[in-house]
């Protein structure tokens, strides 16, 4: 059985590495989990939660000191000191950017697995800690933003005045980038994104938000195979900076999330869009721990610009919900320990052939093996040769003009000869009749295919009149009629009531039922 330590993170990290839900699980997959006393206090998790869920809390050199270390960012050299000789450290390590820390590694003999590095493929999702730490990045970025803007994000129509909504650009839809639109958008704004993936864009109007598409010339749409964002052309990239100047200028809040797995974050916004943004105007810059995407982004750190404008380049945003971020890291972390675990007895197991376990390992037994194999994510469609379709022959239709002529001049000496011949009263029985069968062809005809069901219902409502003879009869003295009319009574309700219940329920499914606005306010549907 080998131990798993749990260890506290440096003071600027408030994350930690398991909740006592996931040490449950650890322990149930055959592992002696070891928990750093107070290692989860700042993500409010006890050691008394993490002692009731089955963990032994520890010392710090006891946690540093078991066979599996978990933890949520790089070690420092202080740390890679504490680990005991061939254990085993599972973190987020950057490790293509971070080669000096591989190196250090290497030279303890460690095994070191990067969770950062988990391929973006099906069975890998559970694992993923950069798509669960990205989503409530995208989200704590719309709260930053918020605390800091000085009006509503909502629209308000108020006995005071009429607030407008302000107005959200988001740069990139990757999975930040959604939570950043779904989050500003639920809260009444009116939200814009853009991204070199023209198939998010649905994606970006189910939740509220409004794509704005970059036109270039020939196909210049993203393509990757690994499914991380690639570089764009330069092409794309003139285009999109016309696109970013002229989002300055009009929105209230742009939230940036572009990033390139290795490579620094390509700049977006410049200093003269900066400053053409409204004093009071707040940028959220995700990818500042990166280089940033925007001019005069400090990562860590709040910059107000000479114009008013304030860019929080903050690298902690998912240390700033520490509890529900601690909560999904741990749940990744027991699906890969899952993996690494077949036999659920507590012995860790690394097997190269898994495409999965192969890249998140980094190091194995002090031989750095980052990077690993290219892993084939997605692959576009090859082209299809254009072929020239052969157009249908013309078909001439039955109904031609001359047939119809010829049909109408029968039709007509039909009912004049069954007018001239019938006994009284059938010819005005019958030209009622032709009228409402012409008349009737000409509405059905005119409405809409969906609303057939609802107008025939409602039609058999009204033909439900025939229930007042049926009423009438009920007073005849012989009893025959009177049960022949009592059915009838029945089965013409029965057509009168459904009738008007069907077309109730048909004309709902066509009908938007928007509420009232309470407290004198109401809601700014544009952007949803």
């Amino acid at each position: 059985m080998s131990v798993v330590g749990i260890v506290a993170e440096q003071p600027g990290e408030a994350r930690v590495a398991s909740s006592p839900n996931s040490v449950k699980k650890l322990v149930s997959l055959g592992y002696d989990v070891r928990v750093e006393s107070g290692a989860g206090e700042r993500a409010a998790f006890t050691d008394e939660a993490f002692a009731a869920a089955g963990a032994t809390i520890a010392s710090r050199a006891d946690a540093w000191a078991a066979d599996i270390v978990l933890k949520v960012a790089p070690p420092t050299e202080d740390e890679i000191a504490l680990l005991a000789d061939g254990a085993t450290l599972i973190a987020t390590l950057s490790p293509g950017l971070r080669p000096d820390l591989l190196a250090a590694l290497s030279q303890r003999g460690i095994t070191a697995l990067a969770l950062d590095a988990v391929p973006r493929i099906s069975r890998a999702q559970s694992m993923d800690v950069l798509s669960s730490m990205a989503n409530i990045s995208g989200y704590r970025a719309v709260v930053e933003a918020a605390h800091e803007f000085g009006r509503f994000f909502t629209g308000q129509v108020t006995a005071a005045g009429k607030v407008p909504p302000a107005k959200v650009l988001v740069a990139g839809a990757g999975v930040a980038g959604l939570a950043a639109i779904g989050a500003a958008s639920s809260v009444g704004a009116i939200v814009r994104a853009t991204d070199p993936r023209p198939e998010v864009a649905d994606q970006v109007r189910s939740i509220g938000g409004e794509y704005l598409a970059v036109e270039v010339a020939g196909d210049d749409r993203m393509q990757s195979a690994d499914g991380y964002a690639k570089a764009t052309s330069e092409a794309y990239d003139r285009r999109a900076a016309e696109i970013y100047s002229e989002q300055a200028r009009d929105v209230d809040i742009v939230i940036t999330t572009a990033l390139i797995p290795g490579r620094p974050a390509p700049k977006l916004l410049t200093e003269a869009d900066v400053a053409s943004m409204r004093p009071g105007s707040v940028i959220v810059d995700m990818a500042a721990a990166q280089g940033g995407n925007v001019a005069g982004s400090v990562a860590g750190e709040r910059v107000v610009t000479p114009g008013g404008v304030i860019i929080l380049g903050y690298t902690d945003l998912p240390s700033r919900l520490p509890t529900q971020a601690s909560q999904l890291y741990g749940n990744n972390l027991v699906s890969l320990l899952t993996l690494l675990t077949p036999g659920k007895d507590g012995k860790l197991v690394l097997d190269f052939d898994d495409v999965v376990q192969r890249s998140v390992t980094v190091v194995r037994d002090g031989e750095t093996t980052w990077p690993p194999p290219p892993v084939q994510v997605s692959a576009a469609p090859p082209a299809a040769a254009a072929t020239p379709i052969a157009a249908p022959a013309p078909k001439e239709p039955w109904l031609t003009p001359a047939r119809k002529a010829v049909l109408t001049a029968v039709g007509l000496a039909i009912l004049f000869a069954l007018t001239a011949l019938a006994p009284a009263p059938l010819p005005q029985h019958f030209t009622v009749l032709v009228l409402a069968t012409v008349i009737g062809f000409y509405v059905i005809g005119n409405v809409h295919h969906a609303l057939h069901t609802p107008l025939m219902s409602v039609t058999n409502a009204i033909s439900g009149i025939i229930v007042v003879g049926a009423i009438v009869q009920l007073t005849s003295h012989d009893a025959t009629v009177q049960a022949l009319a009592a059915i009838a009574v029945l089965v013409a309700s029965i057509n009168v009531f459904g009738g008007f219940a069907v077309t109730r329920r048909m004309l709902a499914m066509f009908t938007r039922s928007d509420g009232p606005a309470r407290g004198g306010s109401g809601r700014n549907g544009a952007g949803r």
